[in-house]
C-alpha cells in the first residue's frame, strides 16, 4: 500500500511552558487560531523537526473557505504541508538522519507549528547552503515530476497549464525541460504571466474570469484544442473546461481541481474524444522519493525557481493574517510563507 499523506499527533493544552509550543488550529471554515500543544517526542523511528518555514498551499485555502466536503475534512483541523525546518531529535534505530540536518517535508499535514514529528520517508535532507525559505517548496516537486511524466510530453506536443499560481508556476519550469512544442499559460493576472513567460512558457493568455471558457480565449489560436491539457486551479469545475480545451486523443492530468465539482460532467465528451485521464501523486513509494531527489536536483542546479514566487511572510502569531492575505485573489500575491520559528 503506498504512503499516504499523515497528520501527526497534537496535544493541545491550555497552559503555557517549557514544554509546549505554539500551533495553529483551524476551529471553523474561515477561523484559524493559534492555540498551546505539547511539543512531541519522536517514537522509535521517528526523527523531530524544529519547523522554520511553511507555505500556505491552494489546497489549505480550500479547506479555510469550507470548500471541502466533510467526508474529507471536519473542523476542528490542522493546515501546512510546505515544510522545511531542521532536525532537533532522533529517536531509536533511525540512521543516516542527524540533528542539525536541514530538512523538507513530504506528506505531513498539520505543520504550521513549532514542533512536528515524522518518519524518515517523509523527509529530504537539504544543503545547509540552501536558504530554509527556498526549501520549502522542494515539497511540491514530486507531484509536479509525476504530473510532468504521465503526461508524456514530447515536441510534438502542444500542452495546456491551466493557473498559474504557486504550484503552476513552477510546473511551467519543469514541463518547459520536457521540450513540448508550444506550452501554453493561462491566468487571471498579468503579474503571474509575465513570470510565466521568463520561465519557459511559448503563449499566455489572460482569463477575463475564474469562470471563463478557456477555449474562448485561446480558441483561434489553437482550434483543435491541446494534447496535454494540466489544470492547476483549485475548484473541481475546472475539469470541465479542461475536457473542452483537450484535443482529439488528449490527455488530461489533474494536478488540480481536487475540490468539489458543482458543474456536470459530460462523459460522453470524454469518450468521444479519446480522452486519458490521470492523477498526480505517484503510485508507489519509490517513485515518490525518486521525484523528491530529482525535484531537489532541479533546484540546486538552478532550474526549477522556488524564491522568486514568494511574495509574503509572516509569522506563526499571524496566521489569521496570512491567511486574509492568501485567501485574497490578487495578482501580487502568490506564495505566502509562515515564519514557524517563534521569537521572544
Amino acid at each position: 500500500m503506498v504512503t499516504k499523506m499523515t497528520t501527526p499527533e497534537m496535544n493541545l493544552v491550555d497552559y503555557e511552558g517549557p514544554d509546549t509550543q505554539l500551533c495553529a488550529v483551524m476551529t471553523d471554515s474561515e477561523k484559524i487560531e493559534v492555540k498551546r500543544a505539547k511539543i512531541p517526542e519522536p517514537s522509535e523511528g521517528e526523527v523531530r523537526i524544529k519547523i522554520k518555514w511553511v507555505g500556505i498551499c491552494g489546497s489549505d485555502v480550500e479547506v479555510f473557505r469550507g470548500n471541502r466536503e466533510p467526508e474529507f475534512v471536519s473542523y476542528p483541523t490542522r493546515l501546512g504541508h510546505e515544510v522545511a525546518g531542521v532536525i532537533d531529535k532522533v529517536g531509536e534505530n533511525v540512521i543516516g538522519l542527524e540533528e542539525g540536518d536541514h530538512v523538507a517535508l513530504r506528506y505531513v499535514w498539520g505543520a504550521f507549528a513549532e514542533y512536528v514529528c515524522c518518519k524518515p520517508f517523509s523527509i529530504k535532507v537539504l544543503p545547509k547552503e540552501l536558504p530554509l525559505v527556498e526549501g520549502s517548496l522542494i515539497e511540491v516537486l514530486p507531484a509536479l515530476l509525476s504530473a510532468a511524466e504521465n503526461a508524456d510530453i514530447s515536441p510534438n506536443k502542444n500542452v495546456l497549464i491551466m493557473g498559474q499560481g504557486v504550484s503552476g508556476l513552477a510546473l511551467t519550469q519543469v514541463v518547459k525541460l520536457y521540450s513540448p512544442k508550444n506550452l501554453v499559460v493561462t491566468d487571471l493576472f498579468d503579474e503571474k504571466l509575465e513570470l510565466a513567460k521568463k520561465y519557459g512558457a511559448t503563449h499566455t493568455y489572460k482569463m477575463p474570469s475564474s469562470d471563463a471558457n478557456t477555449m474562448d480565449i485561446v480558441g483561434e489560436d489553437f482550434p483543435e484544442g491541446f494534447d496535454i491539457v494540466i489544470p492547476c486551479l483549485l475548484e473541481g469545475s475546472g475539469m470541465v473546461d479542461a475536457i473542452d480545451a483537450a484535443a482529439q486523443n488528449g490527455r488530461i492530468v489533474m494536478y488540480g481541481c481536487i475540490g468539489t465539482c458543482h458543474k456536470p460532467i459530460d462523459f460522453f465528451k470524454v469518450h468521444k474524444k479519446r480522452l486519458d485521464i490521470f492523477s498526480t501523486e505517484p503510485k508507489r513509494d519509490i517513485d515518490n522519493r525518486r521525484y523528491f531527489d530529482e525535484g531537489l536536483k532541479l533546484v540546486l542546479d538552478g532550474l526549477v525557481n522556488t524564491k522568486e514566487t514568494i511574495t509574503h511572510t509572516y509569522s506563526l502569531k499571524d496566521v489569521d493574517k496570512a491567511f486574509e492575505t492568501r485567501n485574497t485573489h490578487k495578482g501580487d500575491t502568490i506564495h505566502v510563507m509562515i515564519d514557524c520559528e517563534v521569537k521572544d
